[in-house]
Order: structure tokens, then C-alpha cells, then sequence
């Protein structure tokens, strides 16, 4: 079992910066892909960004592309979301999910194994 437990989240200016931290725990992490999503509130799931088990491999939404960098630091068992230029349209429950796959997840209806309990991002104006 791995239990996954999302952390950064606040409030914000227009413009500002956020970073997002997901810690895993309860066996190593090294071997699972991480993707974070985000859901707002009357609209539909949204990954916004992944890395393979490695790092390697990264994927992002066409919407946070060159805002947003998602990293991980498998020695920490950790996934970070560092998000820039921040707009009000980002404010969203953030949520970590992890699967044990080589592949590289790209949709947020994918069967990961592992979500987080999410974390609030509130853009103000």
C-alpha cells in the first residue's frame, strides 16, 4: 500500500507562484508514475501534469505548459508541482495519483492505484 499526501496548496495572487508537494509513503515510490489533477468545481477532471517512475519523461496540459513543472525526488518518495504566472482559472482541488506503470498516464480517467485526499489552489484576482 502506498499512501499519498498532497501538501502547498493556499492562497494566491494572479501572477504569483505555488509550489505543491506529494509525499509517499508505505513502500517505495520509485516504481510508480505520478500525474497531478485537478478538479474544479462544476467542471471536469483535468491532468495537468506527469513524470514517469524516473523523471524522465514528462507530460503537460496545453493550459499550464510553461507555467507549471512537475518534478520528483524518488530518494524523498516525493512529487512537486511547481506552478508559475498563476491565473484564476487554475483554482482547483489539486490531487496526486500514482500508478506503477512504465508508461507515461496522460488521461485523468486512467485506473491509478494510489490518490491523495487533494489540496485547495485558489487564484484571487
Amino acid at each position: 500500500q502506498v499512501q499519498l499526501v498532497e501538501s502547498g496548496g493556499g492562497l494566491v495572487q494572479t501572477g504569483g507562484p505555488l509550489t505543491l508537494s506529494c509525499v509517499a509513503s508505505g513502500r517505495s515510490f520509485s516504481s510508480y508514475a505520478a500525474v497531478w489533477i485537478r478538479q474544479a468545481p462544476g467542471k471536469e477532471r483535468e491532468l495537468v501534469a506527469a513524470t514517469s517512475w524516473s523523471g524522465r519523461n514528462t507530460y503537460y496540459a496545453d493550459s499550464v505548459k510553461g507555467r507549471f513543472t512537475i518534478s520528483r525526488d524518488n530518494a524523498k518518495n516525493t512529487v512537486y508541482l511547481q506552478m508559475n504566472s498563476l491565473k484564476p482559472e487554475d483554482t482547483a482541488v489539486y490531487y496526486c495519483a500514482a500508478v506503477a506503470t512504465l508508461r507515461l498516464p496522460t488521461d485523468p480517467s486512467y485506473e491509478y492505484d494510489y490518490w491523495g485526499q487533494g489540496t485547495q489552489v485558489t487564484v484571487s484576482l
